[in-house]
């Protein structure tokens, strides 16, 4: 059913983005993609995870007979390999690893982008890039000539140009998920850290919203094949014809951060329903007065109107209270915010029962854990979960 649920279009004053293309209903899997790009996010992350699947290691690592420094976690990772100019690089006695930290990750995205075989080269070159670059201290001849100098010459494709760089680099923050590293309780959100980056072509369409009506799931380390594929699925029903929306970071963030990763990451400041309200909060509540910058979060374009946002409304029997007068948004994150230790995810409905109907349960998609609906609802919020 996944393939038939999104339609991509052009959005005035959004770029392209993807739409519903039937009524879809809470729970369903609306997109599953696999990779176009994939590539380390630090040279840290090397003897953690294979470097062919990015599963973390559960047992020795075979290490690349190449570059010695990647390892793969089975003979069949150990055939797929690594990409070849990112293996070069590694084998050029350190060169790569003396970089400054600032370099590494744009080094490792191009390195691994200049290693797709012709065709996916020009599928990245076909997506968008934000329409106000980022600001960046990051100067893409400086990249370029690294680049040069840690591959042999022999190595490099033909179209290899400080141009076509500039060109990838505009394609890297925009496009790219992270694939996190393993929840652990005792490490806070700020510090958690990806194990790489991936790239997917139709789910890079996937707009953002500070309260999204869908969310995507990562499974790096279970078993089988498409371990890295990423999984998007619905919050809440969605009528044909709404944008399908992502929120690019935790939903707890507040306005001023929200806005300043936006703006360095992405080139746009959100102006949606939610970040409207969140703005006049600290304006109406501080007698000082104030730029409003220090208490907003985010929110979905849509905000919550009728068709297809029921998950956006407020629980019933809330009775518009003064805190919801002052927060109309607080019903999502009780039941789409995720409250176990600082996890902070968002909480998405395992997709229908086969008969239709609705799950019922809950699964986080930073921490894993599944909670029922009436643990949801109840008056405590519901701070238990089942087991994994």
């Amino acid at each position: 059913m996944a393939g038939d649920a999104l339609r991509a279009a052009d959005l005035p004053g959004r770029g392209r983005g993807l739409l519903a293309a039937r009524n879809i209903r809470e729970g369903e899997v609306i997109l599953t993609e696999q990779p176009l790009l994939l590539y380390p996010a630090s040279l840290a992350s090397l003897p953690s995870f294979c470097s062919a699947c990015f599963r973390s290691f559960s047992s020795a690592a075979s290490p690349c007979p190449s570059c010695r420094a990647a390892g793969f976690c089975s003979p069949s990772c150990a055939a797929a390999s690594h990409p070849r100019l990112l293996c070069a690089a590694l084998s050029g006695g350190g060169n790569l690893a003396s970089a400054a930290e600032p370099h590494q990750e744009p080094l490792l995205f191009l390195l691994s982008a200049y290693s797709l075989p012709e065709p996916s080269l020009r599928v990245l070159l076909s997506l968008s890039s934000a329409a106000t670059p980022p600001p960046t201290d990051q100067d893409p001849a400086s990249l370029h000539a690294m680049v040069a100098a840690l591959v042999p010459p022999q190595m490099l494709p033909p179209g290899f140009s400080p141009d076509l760089t500039a060109a990838f680099l505009s394609k890297d923050r925009t496009n790219s998920f992270s694939i996190m590293e393993p929840y652990r309780p005792e490490v806070p959100q700020p510090l958690r850290k990806a194990r790489a980056y991936a790239v997917y072509p139709r789910a890079s369409l996937l707009n953002h919203d500070c309260l999204p009506n869908a969310c995507h799931f990562d499974y790096a380390d279970r078993p089988g094949p498409g371990n890295t594929d990423i999984v998007v699925r619905a919050l809440h029903d969605i009528t044909e014809g709404r944008e399908v929306c992502l929120s690019y970071f935790a939903a707890n963030w507040q306005y001023k951060d929200r806005q300043q990763r936006l703006l360095e990451d992405y080139g746009f400041r959100c102006e949606c329903e939610r970040c409207q309200v969140e703005s006049k909060w600290k304006q109406d509540d501080d007698s000082d007065g104030g730029d409003g910058d220090d208490t907003m979060e985010e929110e979905e374009e849509d905000g919550g109107g009728e068709g297809g946002d029921d998950g956006m409304e407020q629980e019933e029997g809330d009775g518009g209270s003064d805190s919801d007068d002052d927060f109309p948004h607080s019903y999502f994150f009780v039941r789409y915010l995720c409250n176990h230790g600082e996890c902070y995810g968002m909480l998405a409905p395992l997709p229908p029962l086969p008969n239709g109907e609705p799950s019922h349960v809950f699964e986080c998609n930073v921490c894993g854990n599944l909670k029922n609906e009436d643990e949801i609802n109840a008056p405590d919020g519901g701070d238990s979960s089942m087991a994994d």
